[in-house]
């Protein structure tokens, strides 16, 4: 079977599947059209995010089997058309949910004990106590939106913390000793953080805006480590300009482009120009799950699922 790799990878990826038997090629420059005009020579593909797999490329890769994507979710793919056509599926979110986790639980302690403000200030020569006391996570109840791999490993994180943790989810029975599942109206009576943890659906995109915002009955903080798309950016600056919202950790932007890379061609957004200049809001470029050890578990949780579909 020949393997064409969009993206590149851990390099264990193309050396055990080298092992298995796969004729590997890699084009890591060409432009969509290009592939697609040789896409039909191939049977798997493996990439992270680098264009969109869509009817027409689907159609020109007459021979293909799988899709490996390096990553969680599979929103760059049009999976029902792939399936219709019998292409085997492969995405790795157990390959950096741990990632995400650390991730999610260090912007809401950086958060709550202002810790990018204060470094930056230090840094410019500032030495102000006071205006930078800490609030602890103890007592407080954290509410994960979405239930799966990356929420599930937020909440194993938290098992260290006195603090209740709420899920919500669309399935029924995800709960589990780590986190109660509620219902919504629940969740948004009690919760003092908000952490999203759900893939880009039709369901999840703008799901955080004003209305849902405003159902809170606490001031809550913000983390978001799952798909920019989910938050409206403008309503997000107007809770925090008004206190609903006490602060913010975004690794993932509305604006940011499909296939993750990059944030911008034109000018900056006047909302995002808000949320640079706050102080109570850490930005970081789509790395919550991008860790060393990541990079590693992701590619061989593909191979593992390849060979285990394949072999």
């Amino acid at each position: 079977m020949k393997v064409l790799h969009l993206d590149t990878n851990h390099e264990l990826l193309i050396d055990q599947l080298n092992a298995l038997g796969f004729e590997n090629h890699e084009d890591y420059t060409a432009s969509k059209s290009e592939i697609e005009a040789k896409i039909h020579e191939y049977d798997g593909i493996v990439l992270r995010s680098r264009f969109t797999i869509d009817k027409t490329f689907l159609d020109a890769a007459s021979h293909l089997k799988f899709i490996g994507r390096v990553g969680a979710g599979l929103e760059n793919i049009d999976c029902d058309y792939a399936e219709s056509k019998g292409v085997f599926l492969v995405s790795a979110p157990e390959g950096n949910r741990n990632a995400v986790g650390e991730h999610a639980l260090g912007m809401l302690l950086s958060l709550f004990n202002k810790l990018n403000k204060a470094d930056a200030e230090v840094r410019a020569g500032k030495w102000l106590r006071e205006a930078n006391r800490g609030i602890e996570l103890d007592g407080r109840t954290v509410g994960l939106i979405g239930y799966g791999n990356m929420g599930k490993a937020f909440a194993k994180k938290l098992r260290g913390f006195d603090v209740e943790v709420l899920c919500y989810d669309i399935k029924n029975g995800v709960g589990d000793d780590n986190a109660k599942q509620v219902s919504l109206a629940e969740f948004q009576d009690k919760v003092d953080v908000v952490s999203l943890h759900t893939p880009q659906t039709p369901l999840t995109l703008n799901m955080i805006d004003s209305s849902f915002i405003n159902q809170v009955k606490k001031p809550f903080w913000l983390i978001n480590t799952a798909r920019g798309k989910s938050v409206v950016t403008q309503d997000l600056v107007a809770a925090l300009q008004s206190e609903k919202i006490l602060g913010a950790g975004l690794d993932v932007l509305e604006y940011e482009k499909a296939s993750f890379e990059t944030l911008f061609s034109t000018e900056l957004p006047e909302a995002f120009k808000y949320l640079i200049e706050a102080e109570n809001v850490l930005l970081t470029p789509h790395v919550a799950g991008w860790t060393v050890e990541s990079k590693e578990k992701l590619a061989q949780t593909i191979v593992d699922k390849i060979k285990a579909k394949f072999c």
